[in-house]
């Protein structure tokens, strides 16, 4: 057969099944196609119309609740033939067994997805945690961030996971977004779609499924989705510009999934209070026909108070799949839902051909991602291979990659092996900064209450340590801590080094404080990356993602490059407002 022929052939069989989708496993060849169309009609044929409404629906998985919601699920899977499952909370070894388990009584492979934006740490605490994305949108080389999806990919394979709900692509320009924040890139949409693009890849690449998040922009938000349901209220010309264009840029690029926020936009839904994850105007008017989107798409999670608290279970499923999301995702009506499902085809409301459109893009992903047959993994070792030196060495370089250097007035660093003195303020531990510091610096800790005994005109580094136990904890300073970096700019020459969002800076007065970095989180790898920046012992070349205030904008910081117990300052990119590549 020559290659016209079978090509036409290959059109006509992507034609004939009416099934496209939008990610593709590298160096996949005409032949593999064919073989995957052949095998998603087969399968497809093989379903009653029961089994192929329970492709639609994936569940939550926890092991941290007890044997009763262990069984709720495993019923569910057995009887109502879902499509996936979402694992959660928090034990690696039993979530393996239990997937083992469940993939033994599926007719088709079940998806497994996560949200793993920082790595399985999100959800499995033996896990090692990767930086956030306001982490990452600071890192200049972005094939640092391919590198870790790459390994976040290899994790999930380790685990029986196939698809990581991520990245975050919201635009954060509201410092005061209580849900979205750290997760983001940052305020810069170019930024935020070279990061993201990486991140994608690095996923995809190694053939683990991406979902970009949260269509059509979550960042310009004051309300927790999860509590209730928030508002964007720009005008269409600010979303295509800020709001939009990560999604518009990304789903050019491949990528297999697009989830639906919880998010009320009147600029693209007419309906009073409508939710975008179940408005047809926004899912199927913007995203498939005037975006022409092709991949999954899949509502962020069906139990968060956005429309938890104002729809039935399985209602809010069928007004899901009605406005044109192909599965819905954390189901909490999976049952009622198929049936108003059925209902709506029985009554003309749904045409049969979304159940098959939607069902056939839902087996075509699985195929690509190997799930025409499932091999179980074991769950010996998995703790250790989920966190051992590999991922540790990786995560120091991303942080250390991150660190921004915002002033060094007085040419303070490297801090070599001079004395200086290290006063932790805020609330979370800095122990691993002060034994690293240490190594090469002699460090003198002083309590808050002690500072009036640190001698005049010493070298004097002030932690801001917050505590980055999750995503979402606060990041302002308190007054107290103000007041301390006050005292101390009057007398000493101060290194302020802040260990939590950049955010933190918005209203601190850093006019009079010589030298300030931006290490962006409080934990063991970025504290040890900080510390081996101070002395002299790596680059510092980070950007800040975010406009934190007038006088900090995103794009800013000093290229410091030197080796440990010299002063070679190179700043001729202070400051810049640049946009990152």
């Amino acid at each position: 057969m020559n290659k016209i022929v079978y090509t036409s052939l290959i059109i006509g069989l992507l034609i004939s099944t009416k099934v496209t989708a939008q990610y593709l496993p590298k160096n996949i060849s005409e032949v593999d196609i064919a073989k995957a169309h052949q095998w998603v009609d087969k399968t497809y044929q093989s379903l009653s119309q029961d089994e192929k409404l329970g492709q639609l629906f994936i569940v939550a998985l926890y092991t941290n609740k007890d044997e009763n919601h262990i069984n709720q699920v495993r019923n569910i899977v057995t009887n109502d033939k879902i499509g996936g499952l979402i694992l959660m909370q928090d034990d690696a070894a039993r979530e393996i067994n239990l997937v083992n388990e469940f993939q033994q009584k599926s007719k088709v492979p079940l998806m497994i997805g996560m949200d793993a934006e920082w790595g399985l740490f999100q959800r499995i605490a033996a896990a090692h945690k990767f930086p956030w994305a306001m982490t990452l949108g600071a890192i200049q080389d972005k094939a640092l961030i391919h590198q870790m999806a790459a390994k976040i990919a290899e994790d999930c394979k380790r685990m029986g996971i196939n698809w990581d709900f991520a990245p975050v692509v919201d635009v954060n320009t509201n410092p005061n977004n209580p849900i979205i924040g750290n997760r983001s890139f940052g305020s810069e949409v170019n930024n935020v779609i070279s990061s993201a693009l990486a991140y994608t890849n690095g996923l995809q690449d190694n053939n683990i499924l991406a979902a970009i998040k949260h269509f059509p922009g979550h960042g310009d938000t004051s309300t927790d989705s999860h509590l209730d349901l928030p508002v964007v209220s720009h005008q269409l010309d600010r979303l295509n510009n800020i709001e939009l264009a990560p999604f518009k840029a990304l789903m050019d690029k491949g990528v297999g999934g697009v989830m639906v926020a919880h998010l009320y936009v009147p600029s693209l839904e007419s309906g009073k209070g409508i939710p975008a994850s179940v408005s047809k105007n926004i899912i199927t008017g913007l995203l498939k026909e005037k975006l022409g989107y092709k991949g999954l798409i899949i509502t962020d999670a069906l139990n968060m108070g956005a429309v938890a608290n104002k729809y039935k279970p399985g209602e809010l499923d069928a007004m899901a799949f009605k406005a044109g999301n192909d599965i819905m995702l954390f189901s909490q009506g999976v049952s009622e839902g198929k049936k108003l499902i059925q209902k709506a085809i029985d009554n003309g409301e749904i045409v049969q051909s979304r159940v098959e459109e939607s069902v056939k893009k839902i087996l075509l992903t699985k195929y690509f991602l190997g799930l025409s047959q499932y091999t179980p993994k074991s769950p010996e070792n998995i703790n250790y291979d989920l966190n051992n030196d590999s991922h540790k060495n990786l995560v120091q370089n991303l942080y250390s990659n991150a660190l921004t250097l915002l002033k060094d007035d007085q040419k303070l660093l490297p801090l070599g092996k001079k004395q200086v003195y290290y006063v932790p303020l805020e609330e979370a531990p800095y122990q691993t900064f002060a034994s690293q510091l240490g190594l090469e610096t002699q460090v003198i800790i002083k309590k808050a209450n002690e500072i009036n005994t640190i001698p005049a005109n010493s070298t004097v580094v002030v932690g801001f340590h917050k505590d980055n136990s999750t995503a979402y904890k606060p990041y302002k300073i308190s007054a107290e801590s103000k007041k301390v970096l006050a005292d101390l700019v009057k007398n000493q020459k101060v290194i302020l080094d802040v260990f939590g969002s950049a955010y933190a800076l918005k209203d601190i007065d850093i006019s009079k404080v010589s030298t300030v970095l931006v290490s962006y989180e409080n934990n063991n790898d970025s504290m040890t990356a900080a510390a081996n920046a101070l002395n002299g012992k790596t680059k510092i070349w980070g950007r800040l993602p975010v406009l934190i205030n007038d006088q900090l904008r995103a794009g800013m910081g000093i290229d410091f490059n030197s080796i440990s117990n010299t002063n070679t300052n190179v700043s001729s990119t202070t400051f810049t407002t640049s946009k990152q590549q």
